[in-house]
């Protein structure tokens, strides 16, 4: 081959060798996406891990197809292995098939607790305590998920929202908003099929057998996963009453569409909850005419060592005690024998609902002298009771309920649930006297719906619009504890309303996110004004002015709420092979294609061997233009140098090449900290320090300078004007760090692994956290395993990147042979303090 045939072989490999590099990076960044999804700070979605899924297999298959090119077939068992690696993957992205058998409609007499994958939790909780406890349940249906999967296939509605939600940015809530809004409308607009349509409206004919001509229904949502461990969904989904028999299909389909309400959207994100995996099937039921109604928790919700019945209750429909839009009657009930009620709290009630004589609910403002008298008697608040310990004694844990008395004294149950709880943090008594006040107190009062402390900025909340503002750590201030508010959860820092029970949606929902929840604190909206800084103490129902630190230094640290969820598994499930590292010793025997177990490994392999290739392509063609030249410097060590395009100021035939002639950014800046400080030989060793080199030495031959190792005498560069490579083994140290740096900042990264030492496993792993810890202080992301240290910059200007180099180059020169001395922590701290100085002169 002439020497312009050659040349243009090289150009060609150059070229895919920078394709791998670009595909490499991209690989490594959305690695770090995963991991850093993985801790949990920040909600994510199906979107989120099938997005960074594909991105990561195009990048990894990328780098395994340029590396075949720079090496024609030598490398294509890499293809079978990501095959292999990709089919693993997969399962985890599937869309779940629950729920699609089965009949359309099913009769509440036929459902138990079995059937929550065909109606929903709500509804199949309803059908076991009416049909098991024989506890009074209005007669009804349900509309089942099936139902759900027809009607969204009928319409082909999926695939669209699937395409919505992938075009829109979810962490913006006013994109969030008009996405739901947009999806809800989609749905409304679709017709319902035939055979659903005759099957919902068949259904109901029996219901009118049952309970007469013309009977109104309420609609409730029932949606799959609701059952989620420690998910509420509290007041997410529509439910509609009072419904007659021309609406029924209508309503239907709002309250599918109210799978894509703000609120909904934003606590399945929040919670990790997959879109696919929320099938709405609808209950209908009888509608009920109460003169009173509300919610039954069989233990308080606030304490989990308190076992008393917590009841709260309104006149008329238990509507405004879910929804938190008014003051409510307070019963705790003693669950000892004999049972009694230790304490009662009768509000001013200024409203109530009561259903319309032809359809729908409507509020009453003026309720007369019913505002002030009891809206249940002590009898009726004993058998509500009783009935709690039932149904949590059949379920064997606390348990949430919704009720209702008829005209004729009868309690029927509108809803069952487990009820979450938490403990009062800190167990705080909660008649905190004023004189231990730590601070200002600028109200005082209400209910502590969810416990704990957080301080910050007052936003008040008083319409909708409000919610596309509101900040992200501010105390959000209402009126009602509407559950709509919800949606905002994730941003607040604590919620304080006027009006709200510890019983409503809102507050079971503060409860779970671990928000302080402070209701039914009267003058709220009016005292506190936006901007002002406050300390909300939910447990002894205090806000403070500004920011009281006593306090807020004792709050709890938030809980990871997607850990556990179905997303959070489904990401966790493909990362398995995906991020972790298992291929670590490039002159190990099992290095290959065949042990590569993980995307990562693909990544690593593929990389170490396209270095690899490029370094062999001068000598294998004896084309010194392209061969490595050794570097004139007076370091007593030897380094080589390979050209890959621009890196040199003159082009060089000879065998050697001097620092001078070098123009590549990365490495002098790299080259500067190597000789920056010179080094001043091992640190002093201890006995047993000594004795770990001499018993790794002879077990471990490959460890040993004077054994052959394409390593063993030479340390590498291979460079361009902006591109840098350095592999580096210094005695029983490996190090390599390949380094970007241009004036384009998003492109520049710096990418540093550190690995080996002639001490045991313990000194060497030590060693390697020491480096990691010094690496992170200067803005590095580190990983350590076993005496393995991957560290990476990216994205920085040059003048920084070219400052983090010289102190990679800095470290790889001066933290040899420490690990012999990681067992003295005099030494280490000493040596650390040295190093601080050292780069901070640098």
């Amino acid at each position: 081959m002439d020497a312009e045939a050659i040349r243009h072989d090289f150009k060609v490999r150059y070229h895919h060798f920078k394709l791998l590099l670009n595909a490499n990076n991209k690989a490594l960044e959305i690695m770090t996406e995963i991991e850093q999804a993985l801790e949990g700070t920040r909600p994510f979605g199906m979107n989120f891990i099938r997005s960074r899924c594909t991105a990561v297999s195009t990048a990894v298959w990328q780098v395994a197809k340029n590396l075949n090119e720079i090496a024609p077939s030598k490398y294509e068992d890499l293809y079978e292995r990501f095959k292999a690696i990709q089919s693993e993957i997969n399962p985890c992205l599937a869309h779940p098939d629950t729920g699609r058998q089965g009949p359309l409609v099913i009769p509440l007499d036929a459902i138990d607790k079995e059937m929550a994958d065909q109606v929903g939790g709500k509804m199949a909780n309803l059908g076991e305590i009416r049909n098991q406890l024989n506890m009074r349940v209005q007669n009804g249906f349900a509309i089942t998920a099936r139902a759900y999967y027809r009607f969204m296939e009928h319409n082909d509605l999926q695939s669209e929202i699937d395409r919505r939600i992938q075009a829109t940015d979810v962490d913006r809530l006013d994109q969030l908003h008009a996405l739901g809004a947009d999806i809800r409308q989609l749905i409304i607009a679709s017709p319902v099929p035939d055979d659903l349509s005759e099957a919902v409206m068949e259904a109901y004919r029996c219901l009118e057998e049952a309970d007469g001509k013309g009977i109104r229904v309420a609609m409730r949502s029932s949606a799959l996963g609701e059952d989620f461990a420690g998910a509420s969904f509290a007041g997410q989904y529509l439910s509609e009453l009072n419904v007659c028999s021309d609406d029924i299909l209508d309503v239907y389909k709002e309250i599918v569409a109210s799978k894509y309400g703000l609120a909904a959207m934003a606590y399945r994100l929040n919670r990790g909850i997959r879109d696919e995996d929320v099938a709405m099937c609808v209950g209908c039921m009888s509608m009920v005419d109460p003169v009173c109604g509300g919610v039954l928790y069989s233990r308080n919700p606030l304490n989990v060592r308190d076992h008393a019945v917590v009841i709260n209750a309104v006149w008329g429909l238990p509507k405004s005690v879910v929804d938190g839009s008014s003051s409510t009657d307070l019963f705790i009930v003693s669950r000892r024998t004999p049972m009694k009620i230790i304490r009662k709290e009768i509000a001013v009630k200024e409203q109530k609902y009561v259903s319309y004589p032809d359809a729908g609910v409507c509020r009453i403002d003026d309720i007369g002298e019913e505002r002030e008298l009891p809206s249940l008697q002590d009898d009726q608040a004993l058998e509500l009771a009783r009935i709690a310990l039932k149904i949590e004694a059949h379920y064997g844990v606390a348990q949430d309920m919704e009720w209702a008395i008829q005209q004729d004294g009868t309690i029927v149950l509108l809803q069952c649930r487990s009820l979450q709880q938490v403990d009062r943090l800190g167990g705080r008594d909660l008649e905190t006297s004023m004189e231990e006040a730590p601070g200002p107190v600028i109200l005082e009062g209400g209910v502590a719906a969810s416990p704990g402390t957080a301080g910050g900025p007052v936003f008040r909340v008083t319409k909708d619009v409000d919610m596309l503002r509101f900040p992200e750590g501010a105390i959000l201030v209402a009126g009602q504890a509407l559950p709509r508010w919800a949606s905002l959860i994730s941003r607040a820092a604590a919620i304080i309303t006027e009006k709200g029970a510890v019983t409503g949606h809102l507050a079971n929902v503060a409860r779970e996110f671990g928000i302080p929840g402070l209701f039914g604190v009267e003058g709220a909206l009016n005292l506190l004004k936006n901007g002002q800084t406050v300390t909300v103490d939910a447990d002894s129902r205090r806000v403070y002015e500004g920011r009281i630190e006593s306090l807020l230094e004792k709050r709890e640290a938030s809980r990871n709420l997607m850990q556990g969820s179905p997303v959070y598994e489904a990401l966790r499930g493909a990362a398995r092979f995906i991020v972790p590292l298992n291929l670590l010793d490039p002159d190990s025997p099992e290095f290959s294609p065949r042990n590569c177990r993980s995307f990562h490994d693909i990544t690593r392999f593929s990389h170490e061997k396209a270095v690899h290739e490029m370094f062999r392509f001068g000598k294998r063609h004896r084309f010194p233009e392209r061969s490595s030249k050794q570097l004139v410097v007076d370091v007593p060590m030897q380094w080589w140098v390979l050209n890959l395009d621009d890196g040199f100021g003159e082009e060089v035939g000879g065998k050697y090449v001097r620092i001078e002639n070098i123009v590549s950014i990365p490495m002098l800046a790299l080259w500067e900290g190597i000789i920056a400080v010179p080094w001043e030989g091992p640190p002093p060793v201890d006995g047993k320090g000594f004795a770990s080199v001499l018993f790794q030495a002879t077990t471990n031959q490959a460890l040993l300078p004077t054994v052959r190792s394409k390593f063993a005498n030479r340390n590498y560069f291979m460079i361009s004007k902006n591109y840098c490579s350095l592999y580096s083994r210094l005695g029983f140290h490996f190090s390599s760090v390949e380094a970007l740096v241009s004036e384009r900042s998003s492109e520049n990264y710096v990418s540093f692994q550190f690995k080996g030492g002639a001490a045991d496993y313990e000194r060497r792993h030590k060693r390697a956290l020491f480096v990691g810890d010094i690496l992170e202080e200067h803005g590095f992301r580190t990983t350590v395993r076993k005496d393995h240290i991957t560290a990476r910059l990216e994205a920085e200007d040059r003048e920084t990147m070219e400052q983090r180099l010289r102190v990679i180059g800095y470290l790889t020169i001066h933290t040899r042979q420490l690990d012999m001395i990681m067992f003295n922590e005099r030494s280490v701290s000493c040596y650390r303090k040295k190093i601080r100085k050292d780069i901070g002169q640098l």
